[in-house]
């Protein structure tokens, strides 16, 4: 969370009040709200995944982090590595805070051609563009929020702040979260940066050195850590269209040419709830995939040495939609898939109301895939450890609605149908309806004592086509 002065102050309170840290952690990961298949650290505080970044066969991600306690404070770069972005070892921390201030959020990319000339040897430099949150540490009194970069030239092992920080001097107020890609066409980069209230900037520069302010937009409701990437449309052959997206995961749907960004689409939501936050996507993926992934904010982990979870990384694909705009789809990558045991499976089963197919069925961390027809059911879905995912079928027309608990959100049936994957951790729950039309992930402090899992009807029978339960393993500790 990067915040003004003010916002800052009032955070720190807050988080006085929290329960002190945990001085060891357990090895092997092994703790009791350790999630299974999301990523959280060693010990202390996380939130935002921040230069999330591909080179030579490793994903990076690197997150805001407190090293030193469970409580949000003294930001500092966490950083890990995976073969295949749901395997992660967490390595050293990258950037400490200094003179300029606590590191906030930003981005990384890799220099290909060089055109920061800060490589040595053969390996490319991977650059982090991150902010430099002046005033939120003694050193830093007095200083502005600015942005600046830190280069590795042995695969991101060890990294090194630029002598010439920072790269961007104070636009406004706390500017901060830099997300920076490469555009081919003109060759040069280009940085969505957040300003102030709604306002966002979009920065170019040829070397990463050297920055021009050139277009500022308004988006309401989004707030800080934007993103800008292009990607194709899937049912639009030949088409491509740029997305930029804000902290919350809100979107919009336009054309770049280089010099200005234009939307056409206006703000639209990937997600519904309030547990997806500082959103980022991957950059440089091998595969030509665009890959999210997001703080998982408010989860409770009580007496943990850890705090806070990542979400699953979403793979993202743009559709057409409707007469004229345009829709993103999330949904799992498929390395997820990876983790999965024998499952139990049924196929067209009708379950009237007071019936469990899934009874008996005791467990903390599952993948659950369904498509279910309505019949004459008014309500059905699932109980999860007692947490609810349902579906409501409304009188009026158009007003369906798909439930995590307290988060729900409007989806309609497909020719009579809802199709389901609902990813449960230990702490946390995320749904799929209809192949990634809608995803609501959400934490939850689940009840210790209740492993249940139950598939219930209401108001009629429900009709399952076909349910798969897999057990997932553990990413810490997969045999």
């Amino acid at each position: 969370m990067k915040l003004n002065r003010r916002e800052f102050a009032k955070l720190a309170a807050a988080a006085a009040a929290l329960p002190a840290a945990v001085a060891e952690t357990d090895p092997d990961y092994n703790q009791r709200l350790r999630p299974e298949f999301h990523f959280s650290a060693k010990k202390g505080w996380i939130n935002d995944p921040n230069g999330l970044v591909y080179y030579k066969g490793e994903y990076h991600m690197f997150f805001q982090h407190n090293p030193f306690d469970v409580k949000w404070g003294n930001m500092t770069w966490g950083h890990a590595v995976s073969p295949d972005m749901v395997h992660w070892t967490q390595l050293d921390d990258a950037l400490h805070p200094d003179n300029m201030g606590t590191m906030f959020s930003g981005s990384a990319v890799v220099d290909w051609i060089n055109t920061a000339g800060l490589q040595k040897g053969d390996e490319k430099t991977i650059v982090l563009i991150y902010t430099a949150a002046g005033g939120t540490n003694p050193e830093s009194k007095g200083q502005p929020y600015t942005q600046c970069i830190a280069y590795s030239t042995d695969r991101g092992r060890t990294f090194t702040k630029y002598a010439g920080n920072p790269v961007v001097p104070n636009i406004v107020g706390s500017n901060r979260d830099p997300k920076v890609t490469w555009h081919a066409p003109t060759r040069q980069w280009v940085m969505a940066l957040f300003l102030d209230g709604n306002t966002y900037g979009f920065l170019f520069s040829p070397n990463l050195k050297n920055w021009s302010l050139m277009q500022t937009i308004s988006v309401p409701n989004t707030r800080e850590c934007p993103d800008f990437f292009e990607m194709p449309v899937q049912n639009e052959p030949g088409v491509r269209k740029w997305v930029w997206t804000g902290a919350n995961g809100n979107y919009l749907v336009g054309t770049f040419d280089g010099k200005r960004f234009t939307p056409e689409v206006m703000t639209q939501s990937v997600h519904a709830g309030t547990n997806y936050y500082a959103v980022q996507t991957f950059s440089d993926l091998p595969d030509g995939r665009r890959v999210q992934v997001a703080w998982m904010n408010g989860g409770q982990y009580p007496g943990m040495p850890f705090n806070q979870q990542m979400s699953c990384p979403y793979e993202f694909q743009l559709r057409k939609y409707g007469y004229n705009s345009y829709r993103i789809f999330a949904f799992p990558i498929r390395e997820i898939d990876g983790l999965r045991g024998q499952p139990r499976t049924w196929n067209d089963i009708t379950i009237a109301p007071g019936e469990n197919p899934l009874a008996g069925m005791k467990g903390d961390v599952w993948d659950i895939v369904a498509e279910i027809e309505q019949g004459t059911a008014k309500e059905f879905g699932f109980r999860v450890r007692g947490r609810e995912v349902n579906y409501t079928i409304k009188e009026r027309a158009g007003s369906n609605t798909l439930a995590n608990a307290q988060h729900s959100a409007q989806l309609e049936l497909k020719d009579g149908k809802l199709g389901l994957r609902i990813l449960v951790d230990r702490t946390s729950v995320e749904v799929f309806g209809n192949g990634g039309e809608l995803a609501i992930p959400s934490c939850f402090l689940p009840d210790e004592n209740n492993l249940d899992l139950e598939f219930y009807s209401a108001g009629g029978a429900a009709r399952i086509i076909s349910l798969s339960v897999y057990p997932i393993r553990s990413i810490w500790r997969e045999g």
